[in-house]
């Protein structure tokens, strides 16, 4: 059984199972040799683990944290991410979105509604736990409370070339034949491969409970405020009797984005309710030419840089960087040389760089845009029915940016338009298409207008 479609990845598919002689796995049992292990058991981690784990490999999942545990994240499940999940994995949804309020720094609100599901709400705790679960039903040996201080591919602890020594904090070394790195956007893992970022922001997050009253104005509907700061954006997602209010905006200026949080609560009329938790976490996106792998260590999700830059979307980028780097770990393990292994790495990357870095190219091409013109993107998407339609696709996962634009000449052109456009006086500069989105939104009906805003009051 495998998790893959083969039509979603046209590189070659690491699905041969393992090779290896009996004497050697022997040898490996006395060694207490793992074929692979994954540091960090998020979404990430615990995908990679259940690859290899299916492919009947010798999995060990390390998490230096005791689980479930709380992950700052607004917790959206779009199309790409339900559709990498493992066959029959059910999702401990929260809430089904039919509907998104947008507004330009609380002014300007629009909701567009759809009939079928846009996206899912989750809390990373549940989720986070029960992919875990899933890969240990894999196969795969799960120790929490692990924390990793280093990676070593050669050196006295490393008795082959064929090996990794993953020294713990508690003094342990575990010995494998491939490791993958899912330890987070901090990852250590990640500092040995040699990760580069050109991308870091910082998000803002607060769980609030709120009374059932105010919990069924927010059911089944969101809301994206585009925000006051450069490539800024809040988010309000309900979760039954708990609403995840989040901003996150480039990191260099912390006063400013609490502010903005601060400032946005207070906007949705929710200032008088306390926050159950209050977190913060940096968001990192790679460079281009970033590495993904050194030796036999891959690197995936966080730990890679690889998000969506405009959304800081992360969740479905580490379901499926994870799925394919357990799948190539595998063939990473059963490489005999430093050549086959090296190639093995080589074809992660190819794979990663023609689906997910495809995807962030494109991504960075809108938040540059984005940072210039908030209030044409808010227009389009509010005003201009085509670019809901595309939104709409895109989060249901029938299709992706990069897709649309490559095969849509009206697309193409409006990207184009995106990518010359001069920058705004400031975000109300952009307002005047913002105004023009909120009269048509009036002549609807103000329910799907200024009062999804508040509706949270």
């Amino acid at each position: 059984m495998s998790s893959e479609n083969p039509t979603e990845h046209p590189t070659e598919q690491p699905t041969e199972q393992p090779d290896e002689q009996p004497d050697e796995r022997a040898a490996d049992d006395q060694q207490r040799v793992w074929d692979v292990v994954v540091v960090g058991a998020g979404p990430a981690g615990a995908s990679a683990a259940y690859a290899a784990a299916v492919a009947g490999r010798r999995v060990l999942l390390l998490e230096k944290a005791e689980l479930p545990r709380y992950k700052t994240c607004g917790g959206g499940i779009i199309g790409p991410s339900r559709d990498a999940l493992p066959p029959g994995f059910e999702l401990p949804l929260r809430d089904r979105v039919h509907a998104v309020t947008f507004s330009l720094d609380g002014r300007f609100a629009r909701t567009r509604r759809s009939r079928h599901m846009l996206f899912g709400l989750i809390n990373r705790p549940e989720f986070d736990q029960r992919l875990v679960e899933a890969a240990q039903k894999a196969g795969a040996e799960l120790r929490t409370g692990a924390a990793v201080a280093r990676v070593e591919q050669h050196g006295a602890a490393v008795p082959d070339r064929r090996t990794v020594a993953v020294f713990l904090n508690d003094g342990e070394t575990v010995l494998a034949r491939a490791v993958v790195g899912a330890d987070g956007s901090a990852s250590r893992i990640g500092a040995h491969v040699g990760v580069r970022l050109d991308q870091v922001d910082l998000g803002l997050e607060a769980e609030i409970p709120v009374p059932d009253s105010v919990a069924e104005d927010w059911a089944g509907r969101v809301l994206i405020d585009w925000g006051p700061l450069p490539g800024s954006y809040g988010w309000v997602f309900p979760k039954g009797e708990t609403l995840t209010v989040g901003v996150i905006s480039a990191r260099g200026d912390g006063s400013a984005t609490k502010r903005y949080l601060e400032d946005f609560i207070g906007r949705l009329g929710l200032a008088g309710f306390e926050p159950s938790i209050s977190s913060g976490h940096l968001t990192r996106c790679r460079a281009d030419d970033s590495p993904l792998s050194r030796g036999r260590v891959l690197v995936c999700g966080d730990a890679a840089g690889l998000l969506e830059p405009w959304t800081r979307e992360g969740i479905s980028y580490a379901l499926r960087s994870g799925r394919l780097a357990g799948e190539w770990a595998v063939r990473i393990a059963e490489s005999h040389d430093a050549v086959d292994a090296r190639r093995q790495a080589q074809n992660y990357t190819f794979a990663i760089k023609a689906g997910l870095g495809v995807e962030m190219s494109m991504g960075r091409r809108l938040l540059a845009a984005f940072e210039r013109r908030p209030g044409m993107v808010h227009a389009a998407v509010t005003g201009f029915r085509p670019a809901w339609t595309a939104f709409a696709r895109i989060v249901r996962g029938s299709t992706s940016l990069a897709e649309i634009v490559r095969d849509h000449p009206m697309a193409r052109r409006a990207m184009t338009a995106l990518d010359r456009s001069r920058p705004e006086a400031g975000v109300g500069a952009g307002a005047g298409a913002g105004a023009g989105a909120e009269a048509g939104a009036e002549a609807e009906g103000g329910a799907g207008g200024g009062a999804g805003v508040t509706s949270g009051r």
